[in-house]
């Protein structure tokens, strides 16, 4: 799993004329981790639909296997016989989560708890990247740190014989942190609470509840959000669990739609979850003609089809309390940007600046390459846009490693005036490995770069 071996796989994209067409989206790669990870918890047999096939999901599977959990391919679903809660066996190897920032961050709350040790690692992006915010809480529920350079990857950790029920304030907004904390609580005695002052992505408090632990939310009037969760009882598998389609992934498509002229796509299976949304309400406020089509419930989440045509986009100032709901889409929302009328600007990014990548500044040389007008701050962006892309494209952008780098700034060339290329699309495959596929279908061109 570990790293992308092999030379770099350079591709580009270019103007290729309207998008049309009806394309359904994968599965979210949030709740795909879940369902692996409560799967392999619960007792009894759960059988998914819709997950995420990516690299960065099946790494997490993988990491359940060694613990003790079934995890089959069946047809086009995944049956998963779970060991029961607080019944994981100890890892017989080092658990590699490859790019996998989620699954590694989440199976570390999960296993911490646990009375055995466990070793992680992972690609050299995710070997750089922060560990601490989920290792401290940790900590104070007794876990061991054993082997660790600055709390990075590689590391292992050993849990206490018995874990200790804390209370913690989440410092920053990060869904993974609350997540993590929460699977901790889950081989607890006692009550574990998480309090955060930003709501993020509500998939693991939906999933808990769904799968039977004894969890209880409360929000107070000034929207802080108090989570507790009952300690060592019993997971109940879902029979049928049905994963919605990735919202993070149909930005792409979103954006490509509006900003190439003449183009009307459709986008089924759309997740809907207000925790993720914040993209589609910002290009809405943009001029975005996005129509949400059949909303509907699956697996207990809000999904809907999207219809999305070309737009004149104008640039906006973007809330910085909107951010947690669309950390991942920024990159893309960059791109956009570029083709508006006038300024667009994004506060509250320090979050980009601990991802696959220093997104932030990934994001901002990426535009530089292109010719794109822009300033990047400490946490800040602003973007001047240029209707119909006159003189935007002809760079080669650095992706770091990064999948959301990588295809956002593919979709930038396809309607850029001249060509736009990336120096590595083989990380596309952890987390979307149908976007160039997609894309193609849709009237797109991608291809690869001398």
């Amino acid at each position: 799993m570990s790293g992308h071996a092999g030379k770099p796989r350079p591709v580009q994209s270019a103007r290729n004329g309207a998008l049309k067409g009806t394309v359904r989206m994968p599965g979210d790669k949030s709740i795909s981790h879940r369902a692996f990870l409560f799967g392999a918890l619960a007792s009894g047999r759960t059988r998914v639909t819709g997950l995420l096939e990516g690299e960065d999901v099946l790494a997490t599977g993988s990491a359940m296997r060694q613990m003790g959990a079934v995890i089959e391919r069946d047809g086009e679903s995944w049956v998963i016989d779970g060991v029961g809660n607080g019944a994981l066996l100890e890892p017989r190897n080092v658990l590699d989560f490859g790019n996998a920032g989620t699954g590694s961050r989440l199976t570390m709350g999960l296993v911490g708890t646990y009375d055995f040790t466990s070793v992680f690692t992972g690609d050299a992006s995710l070997c750089s990247r922060p560990m601490g915010r989920v290792l401290d809480p940790l900590r104070q529920m007794g876990t061991q740190v054993l082997a660790c350079a600055g709390d990075r990857l590689p590391l292992a950790i050993r849990g206490a014989r018995v874990a200790a029920p804390i209370t913690y304030h989440v410092p920053m907004a990060s869904a993974q942190v609350k997540s993590a904390v929460l699977l901790a609580g889950l081989n607890t005695p006692g009550v574990t609470t998480v309090v955060e002052k930003v709501m993020t992505r509500d998939h693991t408090e939906k999933m808990l509840e769904g799968f039977g632990a004894s969890i209880n939310v409360e929000v107070d009037a000034m929207g802080v959000r108090t989570i507790s969760l009952t300690g060592q009882g019993k997971l109940n598998a879902v029979s049928d669990f049905v994963v919605p389609g990735d919202p993070s992934s149909a930005a792409f498509l979103i954006v490509a739609a509006l900003i190439v002229p003449d183009s009307d796509i459709v986008i089924e299976n759309s997740l809907m979850n207000p925790t993720r949304t914040g993209l589609i309400e910002t290009l809405r406020e943009m001029g975005a003609d996005i129509e949400v089509l059949n909303p509907r419930l699956a697996g207990g989440e809000d999904v809907a089809d999207l219809r999305v045509r070309h737009s004149e986009l104008k640039g906006v100032i973007v809330p910085e309390e909107r951010a947690p709901s669309m950390i991942d889409e920024y990159p893309v929302l960059s791109v956009a940007a570029a083709f508006a009328t006038g300024e667009t600007r994004m506060t509250g990014l320090d979050e980009l600046r601990v991802k696959e990548s220093d997104r932030l500044a990934a994001v901002a040389a990426g535009l530089a390459v292109n010719g794109v007008p822009h300033v990047e701050g400490k946490d800040w962006l602003t973007v001047t846009g240029t209707p119909g892309g006159r003189g935007i494209g002809g760079g080669r952008v650095a992706t770091h490693l990064d999948h959301r780098i990588a295809m956002s700034f593919l979709i930038l060339g396809l309607a850029s005036e001249k060509p736009v290329a990336v120096d590595d699309d083989r990380m596309i495959a952890t987390s979307f490995p149908e976007f160039s596929g997609l894309v193609e279908r849709l009237g797109g061109h991608i291809e690869p770069a001398g």
